[in-house]
């Protein structure tokens, strides 16, 4: 995908090589850690720093050739997430954390995959 200039729009999100039909809008996090501030009853105190699991979240579409049992019994998996602005958010040693849940409506499949590691190329 080309930038040109692009922030947001079309997305292809692959499950270990293979293209999913991603569907809506997606998230990530690349697993930076999250500082959060100790308060005290006087004032701040500090800082604590936490870690966070990288992940990637969106819905895909259903379609007759996908096994939804492979999908959350996922893991050791790499899932990648291309953008419209030419970023690649590759996260590694991917599990499937999500709920399972399918809406038959429009065979929407809310997916989640935490990772233990994530990778922005830019």
């Amino acid at each position: 995908m080309a930038a040109n200039n692009l922030v947001g729009g079309i997305i292809e999100v692959k499950i270990n090589g293979e293209i999913q039909n991603a569907k809506g809008s997606f998230k990530y996090n690349i697993g930076a850690a999250k500082n959060e501030p100790i308060v005290g009853s006087d004032r701040v105190h500090g800082f604590k720093s936490l870690p966070q699991a990288p992940k990637i979240e969106g819905e895909i579409t259903d379609r007759a050739d996908l096994n939804l049992e492979d999908i959350v019994n996922l893991k050791d998996a790499t899932v990648t997430l291309s953008l419209a602005n030419g970023k690649v958010i590759s996260l590694k040693d991917a599990r499937y954390t999500g709920e399972g849940d399918v809406e038959t409506e429009e065979g929407n499949i809310a997916v989640m995959f935490n990772g233990l590691s994530c990778e922005e190329i830019k």
